[in-house]
């Protein structure tokens, strides 16, 4: 069975779908290993790392942030289904346009929060209190990670619908 080429856009999307998910992977795999080093050193040398929890809630919001387009792209956000399948699917596509609407809408609108707050942090320098790291390139990572996450919802719209479900199994 031949699948059809995939359009340009397609490839540029699994590509960041791929460096997303490999990025959001190997900060979870860092957090780990500082939580873990971190750990030994305080309870086996009696010293733990300077600015671990700086360094730690950095990588967080890097992880949950670059997570989100990742989420949005494969429709995997939480989602409440108790009556859904009652509903003709006229109507179930009309809500589906609506909270994709909605979505992209208030992921937009942060994104525009975060980029005029981006804007400020920069301005003034701050800085983790510790190691003195640059707030500015991780809140406009931020920004960037939400522009995207709105702009995943907006293309959603014109995407076959993903359920973010497993096919149901055979009955036993």
């Amino acid at each position: 069975m031949n699948t059809p080429p995939l359009s340009r856009f397609s490839r540029f999307a699994l590509r960041l779908e791929t460096l997303l998910g490999l990025a959001a992977g190997l900060v979870l795999f860092a957090m780990m290993l500082l939580t873990f080093v971190d750990v030994v050193g305080r309870y086996v040398l009696n010293s733990s790392i300077p600015g671990g929890f700086e360094i730690q809630q950095i990588m967080m919001a890097m992880l949950i942030f670059a997570g989100l387009p990742l989420v949005s792209r494969r429709a995997e956000h939480v989602t409440v289904d108790l009556v859904d399948h009652a509903l003709p699917a006229r109507v179930r596509r009309a809500m589906r346009v609506i909270v994709e609407l909605a979505c992209a809408g208030l992921l937009l609108g942060l994104a525009r929060l975060m980029w005029r707050k981006a804007g400020s942090v920069a301005a003034y320098g701050d800085t983790t209190t510790v190691l003195l790291i640059k707030y500015a390139p991780f809140a406009y990572a931020i920004f960037a990670f939400l522009l995207l996450a709105g702009v995943v919802h907006l293309i959603n719209l014109f995407s076959p619908p993903r359920d973010g479900a497993a096919p149901p199994s055979e009955p036993l």
